[in-house]
């Protein structure tokens, strides 16, 4: 029986557009679950639209809109935007959905519930709207505002809600991640949860008003007068997105989860809270959460304020989806903060892709074709490819993207410094008798760099691997032009 893999992003909110710190985890979920198709394993990459929080209320009531309206308008630019990095995903499961998330979402409600896990009880608070949460005067820093969201006052609520003993599941959460059942990558970020683990557990608001969630949201089972909290629900969409609530076989052949990919400003509610409900729920819980870190834009913080918001769609209409797949995973770490600058982009495109890879792959193509050589047809096997080179193998397994494309650099780079030395243009046609064998060396080198690139920019992958599949090669057109 084939392996299965199930690989999740995070699901984001639709009060806005998106921005380029959404594809950078569109990228990266993309590649892993490529990989693992790539090496024959059944893969399902999920994500959606997070569309019962208070904020996208907000921001159609700011809009003039109304709010489904503006949630399905917002989603679907989401949805496009991974259409249009080149990410397949599998599912994309809407938390506005009444036909199976709402039922879906209520029956993990009524699972927490019989085990005793949920009460009522009145509660005043700081609320911060961004982040969708309550906040401690200890969690906040010196001027009173979210780490998260600084600048932005907190509201201070006070309502009776419905409580999730949290509590009751400390010492359990950290067994999970202890014990690795539940492995957080990288390190850093499984010390900082396991840090935060170490101050006692406060039970957690999971529902709101109908006034104060303007009657929008999961309703709560058998009381009229209350929405789920945001975070309950919208997490539950990586259940709800494969059958949980409504095709129990369908559920029961993918869940767990075998990685949620999520950004380092939500780890608690994935670390913490997201274990906790399904423990309470008699569930299995993830198997690991890869987090990475965020986007700065030459040296800033991204923020609507500063104006450097980037569009990820006009760079793509700029340069192409490749090329800002490949800088996203180049460039950026895979595990911590990284910054986006064009002219670092440009300065990459030229070195790595119009001299680097794109040279070397014409170079090699104008060789063939000049010899008339011809050798054996060529059919894709990442596979077997991946397996010659046991370090790539361990770093994209590890998804360690920017280490791996280094190394692929490498590769080119040998490539390239052999054909320097070696002169083979100057041979005249098939009078050196190593000639057809040296060719069929660099075009064995040219079809493993393919390969090792599918995950990573698939388009060009595919182009070259056309280009090299037959028992002729010739030239084509440069696949990367050189920026100005």
């Amino acid at each position: 029986m084939n392996k299965k893999f199930y690989i999740t992003c995070a699901i984001p909110y639709v009060n806005a557009a998106p921005h380029i710190g959404h594809a950078l985890e569109f990228v990266q979920g993309d590649v892993v679950a490529r990989f693992h198709r790539l090496l024959g394993e059944e893969t399902i990459l999920l994500s959606g639209g997070d569309e019962n929080a208070l904020k996208n209320v907000q921001a159609a009531e700011k809009a003039g809109v109304p709010v489904q309206q503006f949630i399905d308008e917002n989603n679907v630019k989401f949805l496009e935007l991974t259409r249009s990095l080149g990410c397949q995903f599998d599912v994309w499961q809407k938390g506005s959905d009444t036909a199976r998330h709402f039922p879906a979402s209520q029956k993990l409600w009524n699972l927490c519930d019989k085990a005793g896990d949920i009460y009522k009880k009145s509660y005043e608070g700081l609320y911060c709207v961004g982040c969708e949460t309550f906040y401690e005067p200890e969690e906040l820093n010196e001027q009173g505002e979210c780490f998260e969201h600084p600048g932005k006052k907190l509201e201070s609520v006070k309502e009776e809600n419905y409580f999730f003993r949290l509590s009751k599941y400390q010492s359990k959460i950290i067994d999970l991640i202890t014990s690795g059942n539940l492995a957080i990558t990288p390190e850093t970020r499984k010390n900082e949860v396991l840090s935060f683990l170490k101050q006692p557990l406060q039970d957690i608001s999971i529902s709101r008003s109908n006034e104060r969630a303007k009657n929008w949201g999961v309703p709560v089972p058998n009381d009229a007068t209350q929405r789920m909290y945001v975070w309950f629900d919208a997490l539950n969409i990586y259940q709800s997105g494969i059958g949980f609530g409504w095709d129990d076989e369908k559920y029961k052949k993918w869940w767990p989860a075998d990685v949620h990919v999520i950004g380092k400003g939500i780890s608690r509610f994935h670390a913490v809270y997201w274990p906790a409900f399904l423990l309470s729920a008699g569930l299995p819980t993830p198997r690991a959460l890869f987090v990475h870190g965020y986007f700065t834009v030459n040296g800033q913080k991204m923020s609507k304020t500063l104006g450097n918001v980037i569009d990820p769609n006009e760079l793509i209409a700029k340069y192409g989806n490749d090329p800002l797949r490949y800088y996203f995973l180049r460039e950026i770490p895979a595990t911590s903060d990284g910054d986006f600058s064009e002219r670092r982009f440009r300065e990459l495109y030229n070195a790595e892709l119009a001299n680097g890879l794109g040279n070397f792959t014409a170079r090699v193509a104008k060789l063939c074709e000049q010899s008339k050589i011809t050798v054996a047809s060529y059919t894709s096997d990442f596979p077997s490819v991946i397996q010659k080179y046991e370090l790539l193998h361990k770093q994209l397994a590890q998804s360690r993207f920017d280490e791996y494309i280094k190394s692929i650099q490498l590769f080119i780079a040998g490539w390239d410094q052999s054909l320097e030395e070696n002169k083979p243009w100057q041979y005249k046609d098939n009078i050196e008798e190593n000639l057809p064998g040296y060719l069929s060396t660099l075009i064995t080198a040219v079809r493993d760099t393919a390969e090792l690139l599918r995950p990573i920019i698939p388009e060009t992958a595919e182009k070259i691997l056309a280009q090299y599949s037959g028992a002729s090669i010739t030239s084509e057109k440069p696949m990367f032009p050189r920026l100005p």
